[in-house]
């Protein structure tokens, strides 16, 4: 069963409209300049009413390991996510969560061309690997894009990155297209933000409900 992880919680109505739609793992974005921050007390007011059985995920973008610690710690984040330049050097960010290493699309499409050693080289990845993200993020924009990358080309790399870890997909998916992206992919795991909100940083439950669906449906019939 795809794994699925509903991004950029601000407020614990959403997140519990995430958890009843049956979504596996919540995500709370610690970036200044993403419309979706939120503060360590707002998260943990969050997080304490969430089930166990939930993962609560923390987003960092080029954040001090020792403060991505104590963030994880005060907020009682079971996971952290980062979406930066990480995984330029992930040996140098150890934690002691599980954790999910973000690398941009365009990125390993740009090594998967170069072949061999390059495309291999970063997958020297840090203890306790939940997965690794794909994104269609850039510089500029490093999450919450709206924006798919090209599935189709991805297939070949998708394919060999999934042999080695798991693949979590995300950029640009929504309820409409999520049953194409999976099939296209197989990926491990799904992440969604803005193809699920009514505006950035606010949900919309009928959005949520729906590619929810969408997953679980596309998992049936994939079997």
């Amino acid at each position: 069963m795809t794994w699925v992880k509903i991004c950029g919680m601000t407020n614990l109505e959403d997140a519990l409209v995430a958890v009843e739609a049956g979504a596996d793992a919540v995500g709370f974005v610690f970036y200044e300049k993403s419309p979706r921050c939120v503060t360590v007390e707002a998260a943990r007011e969050i997080v304490e009413k969430l089930p166990e059985s939930v993962e609560k995920v923390g987003v960092f973008v080029n954040e001090p390991i020792g403060n991505v610690s104590a963030v994880a710690a005060r907020a009682g984040l079971t996971a952290v996510q980062f979406h930066g330049d990480e995984y330029e050097d992930p040996t140098k960010w150890p934690t002691d969560r599980r954790t999910f290493l973000c690398v941009p699309a365009h990125w390993v499409a740009m090594t998967w061309r170069k072949k061999g050693e390059a495309f291999g080289s970063f997958m020297a990845l840090p203890r306790n690997l939940a997965a690794i993200m794909v994104d269609s993020s850039t510089a500029e924009e490093r999450g919450g894009t709206g924006r798919p990358f090209d599935w189709r080309e991805a297939e070949a790399w998708i394919s060999t990155m999934g042999q080695i870890n798991p693949v979590v997909i995300a950029g640009g998916l929504k309820a409409e297209n999520v049953a194409d992206a999976i099939e296209i992919l197989k990926p491990w795991g799904v992440d969604v933000v803005s193809g699920v909100e009514a505006r950035p940083g606010k949900k919309d439950p009928e959005k949520v409900r729906a590619f929810v669906k969408a997953v679980r449906e596309i998992d049936r019939k994939v079997g």
